[in-house]
């Protein structure tokens, strides 16, 4: 039983935290905690950069210390190969240049604002994914893959 509610309420509780720190950033700075736009702000050396550095920091010490903390063991390692994933890196930086923003930026912050443009980026970033899975599972099974 307790795993059951674990499974189910690990994801509800860590969305509402991401919900609840997009808002929080908001109001406190200011800004919109769009992961793209925050990580270029920092590499790019923008003034306002503590604020940047602080948010990745967390964004990579939250997992690390949720599994310290919780006893969680960590997952397996990806079967992919490292071309596989630069070369996947590579597009996804490719379309959130294209598409003004990262899936998260428009989806969690955009949306919430209310924005017609995240609003549209948001429908494209979901018919693509379930468009590509359909493909990748239907059609594309034991050619190449």
């Amino acid at each position: 039983m307790l795993e059951y509610i674990t499974a189910y309420t690990t994801p509800l509780i860590g969305g509402l935290l991401i919900g609840a720190t997009a808002v929080a950033l908001l109001y406190l700075l200011g800004r919109i905690a769009g992961i793209a736009g925050i990580v270029w702000g920092a590499v790019s050396a923008q003034p306002d950069n503590a604020w940047r550095w602080m948010f990745i920091v967390g964004l990579l010490a939250g997992p690390v210390l949720y599994h310290l903390v919780a006893k969680v063991p960590y997952p397996e390692p990806s079967p992919l190969p490292w071309w596989q994933a630069v070369a996947g890196g590579l597009l996804v930086g490719f379309g959130v240049k294209l598409g003004s923003g990262c899936t998260s930026g428009h989806g969690v912050c955009g949306i919430g604002r209310l924005s017609p443009r995240s609003l549209a980026a948001t429908i494209t970033f979901m018919a693509t994914g379930i468009i590509t899975v359909y493909v990748i599972r239907h059609t594309l099974v034991g050619t190449w893959l």
